[in-house]
């Protein structure tokens, strides 16, 4: 299989894996506070992947790639202090708001990520694609207020805008580094930030949670946080960062329909008008995305 169809699977697998964040986040924060939730995420994400890591060297079949050197030190702080206020805002969000609403406002991820590619790392952004970013930044808008008749405040999307655009950030700078070991750069970005985002929610003055409640998080943490971010930092070696998130796209679809399934969600008329521009917006970047791969 030729190397840019199997990053554009990696992306897919990514997204599809982080579709599962939202619904069953929403039913674990009954449980948890969000600042507990994010850390235990994200610490599920690093340990998981440090054990999988250990497991394949001693197996033989040790992970590929360079180790990350101080070279790249910039980009791994960078990646590690955005991915300890995502995450707190993100779960801020869930509680917030509906686990559709979530994962239909999290596609403005897109957004962020392809103009911090485009004003600071310089990647080529086409009109095709600036028109289905303005899309995604009119659905998340509609997303941002809820209510019958006359609309209200929603700060749950707020909160959500602010996590995806941490992430677009964070997003390029791990593209910085995206050469070098897939599962070192896992493993530093999950346990460093989930101690980070740990230390944030001791500061806040939130309770741990019972034992099961803590095993739940971190399975949740290593599938749609360690496994998700691992093939997705694999995509983004070959298809850039502003690329693999067009293709990630396709992430906040899956979360609403998990979020119909497993929690009975009903979203209301202005969710239905955002999904539709969204779907363009979507198609859009991956049709821009395809046509630059084979002009490629």
């Amino acid at each position: 299989m030729k190397t840019k169809y199997l990053a554009i699977l990696y992306a897919i697998v990514a997204a599809a894996l982080y579709a599962l964040n939202a619904p069953f986040s929403k039913t674990l924060l009954e449980q948890i506070s969000p600042a507990m939730m994010a850390a235990f995420l994200y610490l599920g994400a690093g340990i998981g992947l440090l054990v999988y890591g250990l497991a394949s060297k001693k197996l033989g079949n040790a992970p590929s790639g360079e180790p990350l050197t101080k070279k790249e030190l910039p980009y791994t702080l960078g990646m590690i202090l955005l991915d300890i206020a995502a995450p707190i805002l993100l779960m801020l969000g869930v509680r917030l708001s509906t686990a559709a609403n979530v994962s239909l406002v999290n596609n403005f991820e897109i957004v962020a990520t392809s103009l911090v590619a485009l004003l600071i790392f310089r990647e080529k952004i086409s009109r095709r694609l600036w028109i289905a970013i303005g899309l995604v930044t009119v659905a998340s808008g509609i997303l941002t207020f809820e209510g019958a008749g006359a609309f209200s405040f929603n700060a749950g999307s707020l909160f959500v805008c602010g996590a995806c655009l941490c992430w677009g950030v964070e997003n390029n700078c791990t593209k910085m580094i995206s050469s070098k070991s897939t599962t070192q750069i896992v493993v530093l970005k999950g346990i460093f930030s989930g101690l980070g985002s740990l230390l944030v929610a001791f500061a806040a003055g939130e309770d741990l949670p019972g034992a099961g409640w803590i095993l739940w998080a971190l399975l949740l943490g290593f599938v749609s946080y360690g496994l998700s971010i691992y093939f997705y930092i694999k995509a983004q070696k070959d298809l850039g960062a502003a690329k693999t998130s067009a293709y990630y796209s396709i992430a906040p679809f899956l979360g609403v329909t998990f979020g119909m399934v497993l929690l009975g969600e009903r979203p209301g008329v202005q969710f239905y008008v955002a999904l539709v521009v969204m779907l363009v917006s979507t198609w859009l970047m991956i049709r821009d995305t395809l046509k630059t791969e084979e002009e490629a």
